[in-house]
């Protein structure tokens, strides 16, 4: 049996073969002409040639998210948000991994020209001049969901880390906890420089000093416990904290394994928290404090953004911050 033709549709409905497009394309329409065209498509089970589609409106009907791992939960929240929005506006989403090197992250952003996607939305992980270049040279719309200057001329929605920080130290302080360690992803990053300030500006607010600080090599749970020995090693197991704030749930996750293979309690003698407040927090032992940045918000409204500047790319660009959250859980008291 062949396959149902937009000719077939029109003799089916007793109409034009432009009026059958005028109604599939979503173009003004009698409300007859669009209930016998879409009574036509019907029975004939006809479904649009998305290929053709795509030539003859100048769209591919598809949309990139790039991310640095896609196995970061956190990622995940935000991918589930984009996907969400864009899925609904009759786009489809391709998640692809740029990894942590800039030099990636250009590449990927330069290769838009290849005409494969519609727009953009890239969660850069590392920023430099090339990049903002690239971005602001890109043959498509670009959305970045983090931080990138103003001067990129982009729409960006970001999280608000230093007060995420001020948070989480906020509820140690208040569970008596005042000798507080911190271990950071790698500091050259965006969310790494974020992360360390905040930490810096919400002690100050406290009158307290770090009692130990430590970077990790990257963002992941065999990372966390990597540099977990080099906190220990500052006197935590002579008591120097009862506190360490981690710059994501992985890198906590993973401070404790370390705490307990060291015979350490959570939280009983040092209590944990992370940043992301990812599914990672509530299934890990004991389940984790975690300040939520508000993956998901950053996501849905990154899409939205996308969608818009598709539409209208004109428009005047937007700087978005979504605030945290904090999700109280049994790593701390």
């Amino acid at each position: 049996m062949s396959r149902p033709t937009i000719a077939g549709v029109a003799r089916a409905a007793g109409v034009s073969v432009a009026s059958v497009s005028r109604v599939l394309n979503g173009l003004p329409a009698t409300e007859e002409m669009v209930e016998r065209v879409q009574r036509a498509v019907d029975e004939l089970g006809y479904v649009p040639d998305a290929r053709a589609r795509s030539l003859k409106v100048g769209r591919t009907f598809q949309l990139t998210l790039a991310v640095a791992d896609v196995g970061n939960p956190v990622y995940v929240t935000m991918m589930r948000a984009v996907e969400e929005v864009v899925s609904a506006a009759g786009y489809r989403l391709v998640v692809t991994t740029t990894g942590p090197d800039v030099v990636d992250e250009v590449a990927l952003v330069r290769g838009m020209a290849r005409g494969y996607a519609d727009g953009l939305l890239i969660s850069p992980i590392r920023v430099d001049e090339d990049l903002v270049k690239s971005i602001r040279e890109c043959e498509v719309p670009v959305v970045v969901a983090g931080n990138v200057p103003a001067k990129a001329g982009v729409d960006t929605v970001r999280a608000n880390s230093p007060k995420g920080m001020l948070v989480a130290v906020d509820h140690l302080v208040a569970k008596g906890r005042r000798r507080i360690a911190f271990l950071n992803g790698p500091a050259d990053t965006v969310p790494g420089a974020a992360r360390a300030k905040g930490f810096a500006e919400a002690l100050k607010a406290h009158e307290l000093q770090p009692v130990a600080v430590a970077e990790a090599t990257d963002f992941t749970f065999a990372a966390g416990r990597a540099a977990a020995p080099d906190l220990l090693a500052a006197g935590g197991l002579a008591g120097a904290f009862d506190a360490v704030i981690c710059a994501n749930d992985l890198l906590a996750v993973g401070v404790m394994h370390e705490l307990a293979a060291a015979g350490l309690e959570v939280p009983a003698d040092v209590a944990v928290v992370g940043m992301d407040d990812s599914e990672l927090a509530e299934q890990s032992f004991p389940p984790l404090t975690s300040v939520n940045l508000g993956s998901a918000e950053r996501g849905r409204r990154a899409a939205e953004l996308l969608l818009a500047r598709i539409e209208d790319n004109e428009r005047t660009p937007r700087r978005i911050v979504v605030q945290p959250s904090l999700s109280i859980r049994r790593s701390t008291p």
